[in-house]
């Protein structure tokens, strides 16, 4: 990881999923930090409050992830108006009910590979050939500690977290130099997603703000040295 010196040059950072828990919480971290965000959500109501909040050279879209040419014309977009990402994060993801596999309906299985795995193909697929012109930039695809690891009545979110951790490796392999994909589990935070499936238990854990003061510093920090390594946020 670089030792900061450069991180006073702003970013555009590119992020997924910035209408709630970690998403939000890096975003004000961010744009407090001096860096620009362009972000996307599902929620036509939390970018309409974002985009108040945060004018220009800041941008919020309200995109579905699971839909790839949604993605691919957002990217676009992006492109135009930002050029490519020096930060490229994928956060945005569903959580399934807390069940045993076979009982998991069919719909809640698919959604969940839609926004947890083919929302961050499409993403990295519509970002990453801009940076590589540019030739620099970072890819953080948000992974768990269900990607490194099960609990019962999670399969569903383990298997999408598990092969994120298997497509940011293999991405890393093929970037060129001067790139970087990594995956970052942020720990255990107290967000909606963990209140979900612990209850009551996740008022234990800190909540997505505290968990942004030393998440948003190592997630600058990150650069071409880190490519392929699987981290997790301090």
């Amino acid at each position: 990881m670089s030792d900061n010196a450069h991180s006073h040059l702003a970013k555009n950072i590119v992020l997924t999923g910035v209408s709630r828990g970690l998403g939000e919480a890096l975003t004000h971290g961010f744009i407090a930090a001096g860096h620009t965000v362009i972000g996307c959500a599902r929620s036509t109501g939390a970018i309409y409050k974002l985009t108040g909040t945060y004018p220009d050279p800041h941008r919020f879209d309200a995109v579905d992830l699971a839909d790839p040419g949604a993605v691919g014309h957002w990217a676009d977009s992006v492109l135009d108006t930002h050029g490519a990402p020096d930060l490229l994060i994928n956060n945005a993801a569903l959580i399934n009910r807390n069940a045993p596999l076979w009982e998991v309906p069919a719909e809640e299985f698919t959604s969940l590979i839609n926004v947890n795995i083919t929302a961050v193909f499409s993403t990295l697929k519509a970002f990453l050939p801009a940076m590589i012109t540019k030739r620099g930039g970072v890819a953080v695809n948000l992974s768990s500690g269900w990607g490194r690891s099960v609990s019962p009545d999670m399969a569903p979110y383990c298997t999408t977290k598990w092969a994120i951790e298997g497509m940011t490796l293999a991405l890393a392999a093929d970037l060129p130099a001067g790139l970087a994909a990594v995956s970052l589990n942020p720990g255990i935070i107290n967000t909606d997603m963990l209140q979900s499936c612990f209850g009551d238990q996740a008022a234990h854990y800190d909540n997505a703000g505290k968990w942004a003061q030393s998440a948003v510093p190592f997630i600058l920090s990150l650069d071409a040295s880190d490519n392929g390594k699987t981290l997790t946020a301090p």
